[in-house]
């Protein structure tokens, strides 16, 4: 019998309906995973390359909330899939299909309303995956321990210090990796086997066997006390009654030798803002430049960036910065900015620490410091930004460290009130 790599019998379903409210405005019009990140990709892609890249190729994205953005993202960037060599991604908006008025009720009521779906890609195991996290992951390592360890369950894990674990589902786990307790955000984490002050946090991300998952949904489906949600109901259940492992991140994470396993979850402006600036550094621990594990996109076509003027107080330049093609820096500083495609900036201007998403127009002499603008805005001339947090505040979303968020809503009524 001819053998497959697990990975050929493997599907991944990538939960990707969450709205992310912490993002602020930056989700007024998409789904979290959807929101641009690194320049020129989105959120999800982080989750759907890790998947090719692994070798699975047979992928569902199950959507809710504001999702046209992403169905068109998948749309125009994704659609190199083959269905005559048997892969493919499908998107699984939330419609109803269980004959009620339901929509998803929860991460695994997003699973079993289609069950039917799944059956029909005739694979042995399935990973679950969160769509709205940033890192890099080897899932083939983990597949292979949950099927070396003959798992119920296998749990992907961070190891993080004891004090930050109270924001995640917990796990404490005896020396061979075994799940012992899931504790949702506890006050008093457990640590780990060999570090009382680390704790194991869960990433989101499971592995299955698809026969045993299949009938512990439906099984979940007639509990009425169940909210339908693998990490309240099904992990804790299977730690209680069968067999869930743990999977260290520190043992798939894909990352240049010596450097530290990268994980985070751009889950609010401040953390958004952070990520990329980390990105204009020296040496990024998340590393986009890897040829060998490369983060796929939708690459629209547009021309490379172009810096003009050199003159005193009017030179186009970027310095420490990612400039993604279709850009136009006429006569702008740029320092320390990440800015995504199609960004046009014009004289006089100053960006520092801006992570500026695609489509703005920066027009003369603005000055803008530790921002986020959102896509399409159009900076006016002269408008100054991250200097005075009072005058700021008046008009946009400051955030606890001092980042502004811009949005055109934000500009459009500052400019009706003078």
């Amino acid at each position: 019998m001819r053998t497959q790599r697990i990975t050929q019998r493997s599907m991944a379903f990538v939960l990707a309906g969450g709205r992310g409210s912490r993002l602020k405005e930056l989700t007024d019009r998409r789904v979290k995973p959807a929101v641009p990140f690194g320049g020129k990709a989105r959120i999800i892609d982080f989750a759907l390359s890790n998947a090719v890249n692994s070798g699975i190729r047979k992928i569902a994205v199950a959507t809710q909330y504001k999702a046209h953005s992403l169905i068109r993202h998948t749309q125009r960037g994704w659609s190199f899939f083959r269905a005559e060599r048997n892969e493919f991604l499908d998107v699984l908006p939330a419609s109803q299909r269980d004959g009620t008025e339901n929509w998803y009720k929860g991460t695994a009521d997003a699973v079993t309303q289609n069950i039917d779906i799944v059956d029909s890609y005739n694979v042995d195991y399935v990973v679950i995956l969160a769509g709205d996290h940033i890192y890099k992951m080897d899932y083939e390592i983990m597949l292979r321990q949950h099927v070396e360890s003959r798992a119920d369950v296998t749990v992907g894990c961070l190891t993080v210090p004891r004090a930050d674990a109270a924001a995640f589902g917990v796990m404490a786990t005896d020396k061979d990796g075994r799940i012992t307790s899931f504790l949702e955000k506890p006050s008093d984490p457990p640590g780990t086997p060999e570090d009382p002050d680390m704790s194991l946090a869960s990433m989101g991300i499971y592995v299955f066997d698809w026969a045993y998952l299949r009938e512990l949904l439906q099984k979940d489906a007639q509990d009425p006390n169940s909210t339908n949600d693998f990490g309240s109901d099904l992990i804790p259940q299977i730690v209680e009654n069968g067999k869930a492992m743990a999977h260290r991140f520190d043992e798939s994470c894909v990352r240049q030798d010596g450097a530290p396993a990268y994980w985070k979850d751009v889950g609010t402006v401040d953390a958004f803002w952070e990520a990329h600036i980390d990105l204009t550094g020296f040496t990024p621990e998340l590393d986009l430049w890897d040829k060998t594990w490369p983060i796929w996109t939708y690459n629209e076509a547009v021309p490379p960036a172009k810096f003009i003027h050199n003159e005193s107080g009017r030179r186009g330049i970027a310095i420490s910065s990612m400039i993604a093609g279709g850009c136009i820096i006429s006569g702008t500083e740029v320092r320390n900015s990440v800015l995504f495609t199609n960004v046009h900036t014009n004289s006089y201007a100053v960006l520092d620490h801006a992570v500026v998403l695609p489509e703005v127009v920066v027009n003369r002499s603005a000055i803008l410091r530790n921002v986020v603008v959102d896509r399409g805005v159009v900076i006016p001339q002269g408008l100054v930004v991250g200097e005075d947090r009072g005058e700021d505040e008046k008009w946009f979303r400051v955030t606890d460290r001092g980042v502004t968020l811009i949005t055109q809503d934000m500009l459009d009524k500052r400019a009706d009130s003078q």
